[in-house]
């Protein structure tokens, strides 16, 4: 059955992750079709305006020769001509301002491919591709061609060159062509076409002088020189450390049987002075290489960084810790207000659960009274309220913690849920019966009940047993299920007031006098100690059998939970009190007859001269 269980959990969790990584996948592949659709409408927009452009570019300067050979006279056709010019011009403008539309509505979804300079660093972006070159391709080239410059050992930065072709504007170097910027590049840097081709240049130049300076002997010197001083001063600061961490060591072991003499909780010794000594210096080992690792991890960043080819090491080894930091950090601030929401709510209801325990205990003190409401139900009816308040406090909460809205948490909250549920259901029932008998107010601790054979003092009242310890001191734990379905008889729940009636039952034979009977039996209870004298004991004939009479004495008691004791007492007093007035408590079927026999009660309550009986012989003399 626990296997079926276990496998049964498993496929719904499966399940579980498998729709939800499904749903995740499917969000993935729509927003990257979308994006694709996109670009692709943009490419195509783009041809069409391209083409546009280039028929334009094309009338124009026809128009521009038809203007240059018209006579000043033929003024018709200028304006003509002129106002062709300005359609044009207008439609270039018109032109440029679709083409800006269209690339911002795709800044946030487009790909950009990076320029790399000489230490694998981005020198800026491009998004655009020129003739056949896709703007991929124009990336890998431009970083080539720039890995090239810094071979030039002749290099100097002026000698890049910015010159305005028909369509682009190119940055040369001597007869070489670095890269060319067209329109498309400047309306994403959104800025001129010159301005961007005169910013890119100067990129350029900067990163190929850095280049040169970095790999320069005398840098290079400079920086092997500072990366052994790097690993010096870290190895002394590990070597001091190891030092440091020896004299705390030490230091630990002195004190043991001074400061240190173990740790005891009331009267349990939970660590001894050695075992403690033991467990310091395990911490002490355990901080030693911590230290020593985090004086590592500090280093190797600096090492990384002296050199400009394993700066970007430096930056990923930084960023391992900063960027959970940063993450933690951000996380925390957005989630500020939640968590101030959450502290309103708890302190809410914290007070709340402070007023319903002084309800609880002005109504045990008596301070308080409710009709129909008694005392005993004060504690469990404020445990069943706190329990509420505290789940109505939960399902406020819930919507304010972290996560609560992802799939995963949801199918934790289930599956917690489930596995509650159906691992409670054999105690569901004896807490339900355990609230049940709390209202019912069958019994309270100390009373003395009999639950079916089980006769004792309650001890405890739980939610799930009640536990009744007999009178030879067993402990008896007893489901509340199985109180409910029992029958249970209080004897101490009117006992302060009334008085429990204690009874046994002597029979005795019909040769003696039952008046005389009843008053053996009224001295021997008003002899026993704990039985009341008011109310009177009283004594009941219960039936007349053939060969005897039952009588039953009756008292008061107000100690319950001494039955044993005394009826024991009552016992040995009855006996006590039929000797003396010569009454002989015998077996119901034995005959009284004294012929010769000598009496059953004991010499001690027998006159001095007492003397069996003879035999009585009749004899019928017949003539």
């Amino acid at each position: 059955m626990k296997n079926i269980f276990r496998t049964l959990i498993a496929i719904i969790l499966l399940i579980s992750t498998i729709n939800v990584t499904a749903q995740a996948d499917t969000i993935a592949i729509k927003n990257d079709s979308l994006t694709s659709v996109n670009i692709n409408q943009y490419k195509e927009k783009l041809v069409v305006l391209e083409q546009q452009r280039i028929a334009d570019s094309i009338k124009k300067i026809g128009l521009q020769k038809q203007l240059e050979s018209l006579q000043t006279t033929d003024n018709f056709k200028k304006e003509e001509l002129q106002k062709q010019l300005s359609d044009l011009n207008n439609r270039e403008a018109q032109r440029l301002a679709e083409k800006k539309a269209k690339i911002n509505s795709l800044r946030a979804t487009a790909k950009g491919y990076p320029v790399t300079g000489f230490f694998n660093d981005t020198l800026f972006t491009l998004y655009s591709k020129l003739g056949s070159f896709s703007a991929h391709d124009r990336a890998k080239a431009i970083s080539e061609r720039i890995h090239v410059l810094g071979e030039n050992y002749s290099f100097i930065a002026d000698s890049i060159k910015i010159v305005d072709a028909e369509t682009t504007t190119d940055i040369i170097i001597g007869e070489s062509i670095i890269m060319s910027v067209c329109e498309n590049d400047a309306i994403w840097n959104n800025t001129s076409q010159h301005e961007l081709a005169k910013s890119y240049s100067i990129i350029i130049g900067s990163a190929v002088v850095h280049y040169k300076d970095e790999t320069s002997f005398i840098t290079l010197a400079k920086e092997i020189g500072l990366a052994i001083l790097v690993l010096l001063v870290l190895i002394v600061i590990i070597r001091y450390s190891g030092k440091l961490f020896k004299w705390t060591e030490q230091k630990v072991k002195e004190q043991e049987g001074k400061r240190i003499k173990g740790i005891t909780i009331k009267n349990y010794n939970l660590f001894d002075a050695q075992r403690q000594i033991r467990i310091l210096l395990m911490l002490n080992t355990l901080i030693k290489w911590l230290v020593i690792l985090i004086l590592i991890y500090i280093a190797l960043p600096i090492l990384f960084g002296i050199f400009p080819w394993t700066q970007h090491f430096a930056e990923a080894l930084f960023s391992y810790i900063l960027t959970p930091v940063k993450k933690i950090a951000f996380g925390f601030w957005s989630y500020l207000p939640n968590l101030i929401t959450i502290i309103v709510i708890i302190f809410a209801f914290r007070y709340v659960l402070k007023f319903a325990r002084f309800l609880k205990n002005e109504i045990e003190d008596g301070s308080l009274t409710l009709n129909g409401f008694y005392k005993d139900w004060a504690n469990p009816t404020f445990q069943i309220i706190r329990v509420l308040i505290i789940a109505f406090m939960i399902v406020v909460i819930f919507p304010y913690l972290p996560g609560s809205d992802s799939q995963i948490f949801k199918g934790v909250s289930v599956f917690l849920g489930f596995l509650f549920t159906f691992g409670s259901m054999g105690s569901l029932s004896n807490v339900i019966a355990g609230l049940v008998l709390t209202y019912m107010r069958l019994f309270k601790i100390n009373d003395r009940v009999k639950i079916g054979d089980v006769v004792g003092d309650v001890i405890e009242k739980s939610l799930l047993v009640t536990r009744i310890r007999t009178i030879k001191n067993e402990i008896i734990s007893i489901p509340n299920s199985t109180v409910m379905s029992s029958h249970t008889i209080n004897y101490s729940s009117d006992t302060v007031e009334k008085g429990l009636i204690m009874h046994t039952t002597v029979t005795l034979g019909y040769d003696v006098p039952w008046k005389k009977v009843h008053e053996a039996l009224l001295t021997a209870a008003n002899r026993t100690e704990m039985l009341l004298k008011e109310p009177t004991p009283f004594v009941l004939q219960t039936s007349l059998d053939d060969f005897y009479v039952s009588y039953q004495i009756n008292a008061y008691t107000k100690e319950a939970n001494k039955q044993a004791s005394i009826y024991s007492k009552l016992h040995e007093n009855i006996q006590d009190c039929c000797n003396e007035v010569g009454i002989e408590i015998l077996s119901p079927h034995y005959r009284a007859a004294r012929d010769g026999s000598m009496t059953t009660i004991p010499e001690n309550y027998l006159d001095k001269d007492y003397k069996a009986p003879p035999f009585n012989i009749n004899i019928n003399k017949q003539e």
